[in-house]
């Protein structure tokens, strides 16, 4: 069952050579944090260029929930009028966060230092997901957390009347918790220090200084070292959305494995801390090429030319890339399968609790693609086949994980019998015009 529907089978069928433009959805994990981040403002925050996935959709309700004004004026622009840095207001119902982890993560981290209660919940692949990793140092505020057994939603927080700063260790590489700690010091008076060992994701600290925030990192010994100074006033800001790296994935993964492809992704955000994927390519062998290197709104921007690239080898990922293309993982499996020799993938235990346990749904259906895979806790290793010999043909579950789906169907682009997967309704969460994108570009994606 989709989560916003009922199943919706896919199939993928080997394409010809995929040639065009690629104009992939504004960045998620930047798209939540203006619509967060603008509410927290005082005053008008304009967002263009917002992805108006589901996921993002369901921060933006939130958010008006939450008390703030969140109005869409069409073609990707939005805006946002906000109510402070402790002005939320007690939600009347319950908050559906559907399949966004990110979404319910931060907001929880947001409204936990707030004299307010609220009761969150999603579909059955959110429910299923852990939150202790975020309502633990939550706790630490002074947030009260009542959930199903093992920290699971639905949930209801009680936020803290009298916060009390914390200087927290993110025990695993999670962009989510350290902004969720994040979020939840900008209501508290004093300093709130996260210490991360290994780096991720630095949106949140990149937006927090953006909207006039007094953030500072500093690495040592111990690691990243970031310290918000609470309880400022955040100024409304006028945001253009960074196209998508974790979506620029998609099209250029298909075009390096099919026969003939020529793809430009133009617009593609390069933060250091989200391009592992596009260096691992190279590394591979891929033709992949970075034209028109820039900076926008104080992110690194280029566009990305992807070719066929049928000389690929398998390579062993390094684990400290792992938190900058933590997501990528399952398509780059995909591209493993047309490499020659084994790629492997290490320090990856962050993908048993995603929306889906990715490693095993990978292992899955790749073996069920003809494909050898090996896999342990945070580990698994893919043995290429080369180009012309990957079999394909099988049916597989997508698991309610829109990158699971969208994976396999890439890999029967290019494997010589079609893929189908159960349910490609998920991918709407995140990246709603897939289909008519890779259509576009010439893929052979079909409604079953």
């Amino acid at each position: 069952m989709s989560s916003h529907g009922a199943p919706i089978p896919m199939i993928s069928r080997k394409s010809a050579g995929l040639k065009g433009e690629a104009h992939v959805p504004g960045d998620k994990s930047i798209s939540h944090r203006s619509l967060i981040l603008g509410a927290l403002s005082i005053g008008e925050t304009r967002i263009s260029g917002l992805l108006e996935g589901q996921d993002v959709l369901d921060t933006g309700r939130a958010m008006q929930a939450f008390g703030a004004t969140v109005e869409n004026l069409g073609n990707g622009n939005w805006r946002v009028e906000g109510v402070g840095v402790g002005g939320f207001a007690e939600p009347e119902n319950v908050i559906d966060c559907g399949n966004s982890g990110t979404g319910v993560r931060l907001i929880m981290g947001a409204m936990a230092t707030c004299p307010i209660t609220a009761t969150f919940s999603g579909d059955a692949s959110l429910n299923g997901r852990p939150m202790a990793r975020v309502t633990d140092p939550l706790a630490l505020f002074g947030a009260q957390t009542v959930g199903r057994e093992g920290g699971r939603l639905p949930m209801t927080i009680v936020g803290a009347r009298s916060p009390v700063p914390v200087t927290y260790t993110v025990p695993v590489p999670s962009a989510q918790v350290k902004s969720a700690v994040l979020f939840a010091g900008l209501n508290t008076p004093g300093e709130t220090v996260v210490i991360e060992q290994e780096a991720t994701r630095d949106h949140t600290e990149r937006m927090l200084a953006g909207f006039g925030a007094e953030i500072t990192t500093e690495v040592t010994k111990e690691g990243r070292v970031i310290t918000l100074q609470g309880q400022p006033e955040l100024k409304p800001q006028t945001i253009v959305v960074p196209r998508d790296p974790s979506s620029a994935a998609f099209p250029v993964c298909a075009a390096i494995v099919t026969e003939g492809s020529d793809v430009l992704v133009p617009n593609i955000g390069l933060n250091p801390t989200r391009a592992g994927l596009f260096t691992t390519l190279q590394e591979m062998g891929a033709e992949l090429t970075y034209e028109n290197l820039r900076e926008e709104g104080g992110e690194p921007v280029a566009d990305l030319r992807a070719r066929y690239s049928p000389n690929m080898k398998g390579i062993s990922v390094p684990p400290d890339r792992a938190a900058s293309m933590i997501d990528e993982y399952p398509v780059l499996s995909v591209v493993a399968c047309f490499a020659e020799g084994v790629t492997e993938m290490r320090g990856v235990k962050e993908l048993r609790v995603k929306e889906s346990d990715r490693i095993d749904a990978m292992a899955v259906g790749l073996r069920a693609a003809g494909i050898t895979v090996e896999e342990g806790e945070d580990w698994w290793t893919v043995e290429g086949l080369g180009f012309g010999e990957v079999p394909g043909g099988a049916t597989v579950e997508s698991r309610l994980d829109h990158r699971i789906a969208m994976s396999f169907l890439i890999l029967g682009m290019a494997s010589e019998a079609p893929m189908t997967v159960d349910d490609g309704g998920p991918i709407a969460t995140s990246f709603p015009i897939f289909e008519s994108l890779m259509g576009g570009l010439g893929a052979v994606v079909e409604r079953v």
